[in-house]
């Protein structure tokens, strides 16, 4: 089952018309108990990366979203804000993140662009598979240290990691859900793919 964390700072119920658009079923949860039997777990994510952590501990997920993600490799999407929280440190409220990559997330320069990034941009993925315009609204970008995560970019005062990816964990800075077609082909193309063992890390 594929399951959406619903809390009082994401999109969750934006994600799930997507998902079941597209022809899958899935629900939202609020507890760590409902996250029991998921295939596929997303985190949406719109707000501040502080509200999302601090919503996250409150509902008591942090310890089971990482049994989940990283000891049973249940497949696992962060959008926007919820990709943000892959790394392990945020700008935005001076706030520490999960951790499960390497990095920090910086704000853009308002001095030099819009702040924040909003409407469509184009990403280029290193398979070139999902390449196309897609819809950002987001003052922060990621910067992995580890470059070989990095599976999508685009260009806002320089580029910056539109994508990630590795083993079983993906994130997208922009909203799939708010993309039109490619979006619903990338979110179609995650759901698509099965669980791997131990995480795949």
């Amino acid at each position: 089952m594929i399951k959406i964390i619903d809390y009082k700072a994401g999109n969750a119920p934006s994600v799930l018309s997507a998902v079941e658009y597209i022809g899958y079923n899935a629900e939202l949860v609020h507890t760590a108990d409902e996250l029991a039997g998921a295939t596929h777990i997303i985190l949406p994510g719109v707000g501040s990366a502080r509200a999302t952590m601090d919503s996250l501990r409150e509902l008591r997920l942090l310890d089971a979203l990482h049994d989940a993600v990283l000891n049973r490799g249940t497949m696992f999407l962060g959008i926007c804000v919820g990709m943000q929280i892959l790394f392990e440190h945020s700008e935005e409220g001076d706030t520490d993140c999960l951790g499960w990559f390497g990095g920090t997330v910086t704000r853009f320069d308002s001095a030099c662009v819009n702040v924040p990034q909003m409407g469509w941009n184009q990403v280029s993925f290193t398979d070139k598979n999902n390449d196309g315009y897609y819809y950002f609204v987001n003052s922060y970008h990621a910067n992995p240290t580890d470059e070989s995560i990095i599976w999508g970019t685009a260009d806002y005062d320089g580029v910056f990691t539109a994508a990630v990816r590795r083993g079983n964990i993906y994130g997208a800075q922009f909203h799939t859900e708010k993309s039109g077609a490619v979006g619903l082909e990338l979110l179609r193309e995650f759901l698509s793919t099965s669980n791997i063992e131990k995480g795949g890390r």
